[in-house]
C-alpha cells in the first residue's frame, strides 16, 4: 500500500507541474486520473518496490544528483581537452569495479558511469560492473570508490 502511495503522489506531482493548473475542479479531476492510473497498475500487479523511489533518501539523491552533476562537467572538459590536443593522450582500458548486491544501488552506479563522459558500463554481473574508460585516469577513479559509496548512501537499507 505504501508503494502504490507514493507512485499517486509522484504521479500527481509530475502531473502538477506538467499542468500548471491550480483549479479546485482541475485539481480534483488530475487527482482522480492519477488514482485511476495507480488502481490500474495495482489491477496489472506492476507497483513493486523498483517501480519508483520510495526508498530513496531525497536529501542524499538531491546531493548525489548535483554531485553526479559536476562530475560529468569535469569529465566533458577533460573529454573535450583530450580530443581537441593533437596528440591525443587517451589511454583505453577496461576495468572491473565492485558494486554491492543491492539491484537498484547497482543501476545507479552503471547508470552514473555511462552518464559520465569517457567511461561506459559495458557489463553488469553479480557484484562487478565490467568499465570501459577512455583514459587510464578515469578508470582509477572509479577503482578508488568516490561514487560508489556516495550511490550506497543514496537508497535506505531494506
Amino acid at each position: 500500500m505504501r508503494h502504490s502511495f507514493s507512485l499517486l503522489v509522484f504521479l500527481f506531482a509530475v502531473w502538477l507541474i506538467l499542468s500548471g493548473y491550480f483549479e479546485p475542479l482541475l485539481l480534483t479531476l488530475g487527482l482522480v486520473s492519477c488514482a485511476f492510473v495507480v488502481w490500474i497498475a495495482r489491477r496489472q500487479d506492476i507497483v513493486d518496490h523498483e517501480g519508483h523511489p520510495v526508498n530513496l533518501r531525497p536529501v542524499r539523491w538531491i546531493v548525489y544528483s548535483i554531485w553526479l552533476l559536476g562530475e560529468i562537467i569535469k569529465s566533458n572538459i577533460d573529454v573535450a581537452r583530450r580530443v581537441w590536443h593533437p596528440k591525443l593522450p587517451i589511454s583505453p582500458t577496461i576495468v572491473k569495479v565492485p558494486t554491492d548486491d543491492d539491484e537498484l544501488r547497482q543501476v545507479i552506479y552503471a547508470n552514473s558511469i555511462t552518464l559520465t563522459p569517457g567511461t561506459v558500463s559495458i557489463d553488469l554481473t553479480d557484484a562487478t560492473i565490467t568499465v570501459h574508460a577512455l583514459t587510464r585516469e578515469g578508470a582509477t577513479a572509479l577503482e578508488q570508490g568516490e561514487m560508489a559509496r556516495r550511490v550506497r548512501g543514496v537508497r535506505r537499507t531494506k
